[in-house]
């Protein structure tokens, strides 16, 4: 049997770049229960990208790269879309934004609830999910 090996984040020989926005702290209008439903809580979301670097010199020209800034719009787009019950279907909205861009192979998306449990600093899910290309 052929198993297939997960690809590195960032590798040289192969052109890939490793894109990440680290710890952005965001209300997000989420959770399942009936305490949380009409309110805002504190989230933090990570998001690891591998993307396939373009042939030649950048030129110094956003437009040429994976622009993290237009992830975090993005992910903010999604929180501002309504309530959403699942830290899971947040995750994969993410992912699902972060892989309609063609240079994405891999997007890893970690999603956490701050103050849910008392006892707890945080709680949630991290999921990786890899273009269909």
């Amino acid at each position: 049997m052929n198993k297939q090996q997960p690809l590195r984040i960032a590798d040289a020989k192969k052109r890939i770049r490793h894109v990440f926005v680290r710890d952005l702290e965001l209300n997000a209008n989420i959770g399942v229960y009936h305490r949380e439903k009409g309110q805002l809580q504190p989230v933090r979301i990570n998001v690891d990208l591998t993307v396939e670097e373009a042939d030649g010199d950048i030129g110094d020209r956003l437009e040429n790269v994976v622009d993290y800034g237009a992830v975090v719009d993005g992910i903010k787009a999604i929180l501002a879309g309504g309530h959403l019950n699942l830290v899971e279907t947040l995750a994969e909205r993410v992912a699902a934004f972060c892989l309609a861009d063609p240079r994405v192979r891999v997007a890893r998306v970690r999603i956490e609830k701050l103050k849910i449990i008392a006892e707890a600093q945080s709680v949630g899910v991290e999921i990786e999910r890899e273009a269909d290309r």
